[in-house]
């Protein structure tokens, strides 16, 4: 077999699973987790179901027919007319691949944090004591102009490249095959360690609890079905990149229901672990559920650390923490950088040259998170919603093939495993009208102080969480895409 394509079946399920087990599965998950419960599972199940699988199987069977990166097998898919629409979609996942390294890099500087801790004569809670404020600047330190991150980030990027440069068996697959599973070891650990003290089963309580009253919640339909589509992979392209690389009669349905549900897996075991450590750590159950309402990074790098340093050998439960939190990140930083790979070897680049351009792009495009924390929170805030265009681009994809249609050639031709025609036709319309509120609804609640124009009347496209500066951004790449649409046809599809 090829060192271009998988081995074998699990090669690519593994591969799906690392890039959708990210560092959200840890940071963002049990935080909704936390605070919605079980109402909020139920409906992240549904969404599962509803969403993001639907899009998941149109994106792998793109990927398997054509055999290109993200433009190249949406063109042919959408056709040329709408090569622009597959360029949106790869440049919305290549703008979180410039940051999610410095995520990655996040990890390994609190993981380096967490073994200094461990050797330090004065340890963590004792400088909390002296300094409630420790942890705090200690962020704040390492996400502003810091040149020890902006190394970790090149670092981080290095290592990517050496992995993706043995190709795809020998480096993507095998790297894919090791890490998983210690994720997976790494996190049931730390979940059974947090369930074996005190009140860590108060955690698993929260989680599963159902609350009626929160089905009329619209921010918990949204939190759900952002996090699916987010931590699933729904709309990023990356799953057409893997599949681009499949065996030519693989089973699209199985492979993606296995790594769907691995994914959810990953994050229940992650939300396990998490709850059960902030609610055995936690002085009051209300502290607990305040720690958990602290925000994505504020829950992972500061209420995280603060936690563990109230226990004897905290120090190393942090450390396992972050251990698994790196696996998580760059896992999926893999999965994107391979897409830009992808496409560099569908503009005749061979796999050495192609790595080089990679990572120095990824290099160069990530400097500004690296340096900036507000820079990298406006990103993750433009494309982290701009996936939900990308998910619509796909439906318009299938949509003009006719949805059975296109199923029954694309989908179902290799697939022993067949989801039911009406539920694919079903949830690729109702997906249309859920998209569009969900970006409605996003925009209108102002998370800005002006989220279109400034106090002085002028286009707020600088404000960090601005519905200026997404529609800035996202015209200019679906403009700059029109504009070549002709170009990206010929040079991503020949």
């Amino acid at each position: 077999m090829s060192n271009t394509n998988f081995s074998s079946r699990w090669g690519i399920i593994f591969a799906a699973l690392g890039m959708a087990i990210g560092a959200g599965n840890l940071w963002r998950f049990p935080r909704f987790a936390g605070q919605y419960g079980g109402t909020f599972l139920i409906l992240w199940l549904l969404f599962l179901l509803v969403w993001s699988i639907p899009i998941l199987l149109a994106e792998f069977s793109m990927g398997k027919a054509y055999k290109r990166g993200v433009i190249g097998s949406f063109s042919k898919a959408a056709g040329k007319k709408y090569s622009w629409m597959g360029f949106f979609i790869a440049i919305c996942t290549l703008g979180i691949a410039f940051y999610y390294s410095v995520v990655t890099a996040w990890g390994m500087r609190y993981f380096a944090f967490s073994v200094e801790n461990i050797f330090a004569e004065q340890s963590l809670g004792q400088k909390l004591a002296q300094d409630p404020q420790y942890l705090e600047n200690f962020w704040q330190h390492i996400t502003h102009g810091n040149w020890v991150l902006v190394t970790l980030h090149v670092a981080s990027i290095a290592l990517a490249a050496v992995v993706l440069i043995r190709g795809i068996q020998k480096g993507f697959e095998r790297a894919n095959k090791i890490l998983i599973p210690t994720l997976f070891f790494l996190l049931i650990l730390i979940g059974i360690i947090a369930l074996s003290m005190g009140n860590g089963l108060k955690g698993l309580e929260y989680m599963f609890a159902i609350k009626p009253e929160l089905f009329k919640d619209p921010t918990v339909w949204i939190q759900a079905l952002s996090q699916s589509a987010w931590s699933t992979g729904a709309g990023w392209g990356l799953i057409m990149t893997i599949s681009a690389y499949s065996r030519p009669k693989e089973d699209v349905s199985l492979n993606i229901f296995i790594s769907a549900f691995g994914n959810n897996t990953a994050s229940i075991v992650a939300g396990i672990a998490i709850l059960g450590s902030v609610f055995a750590l936690a002085p009051t159950e209300e502290a607990a559920i305040a720690s958990l309402a602290s925000g994505n990074f504020g829950l992972t790098f500061n209420a995280i650390p603060s936690l563990f340093s109230q226990i004897s050998g905290g120090a190393y439960l942090s450390l396992l923490f972050f251990g698994a939190f790196c696996l998580a990140a760059f896992t999926s930083f893999l999965a994107m950088l391979e897409l830009l790979l992808k496409m560099l070897s569908d503009l005749g680049f061979d796999r050495k040259k192609a790595v080089l351009w990679g990572a120095a792009i990824c290099t160069v495009f990530g400097l500004p998170s690296a340096l900036s924390l507000e820079f990298l929170e406006n990103q993750d805030w433009v494309w982290g919603l701009g996936l939900i265009i990308s998910g619509l681009f796909i439906i318009f994809a299938v949509a003009k093939h006719g949805i059975k249609a296109y199923k029954e050639k694309y989908i179902d031709a290799d697939s022993d495993f067949k989801v039911s025609t009406p539920y694919f036709l079903v949830c690729m319309l109702v997906n249309i009208p859920i998209g569009l509120f969900l970006i409605y609804w996003w925009m209108s609640q102002g998370y800005a102080e002006y989220p279109w124009f400034d106090e002085k009347g002028s286009w707020n496209f600088v404000d960090t969480y601005s519905n200026a500066s997404i529609v800035t951004q996202w015209a200019t790449v679906i403009v700059g895409g029109i504009l070549l649409n002709r170009f990206l046809y010929k040079k991503f599809t020949n």
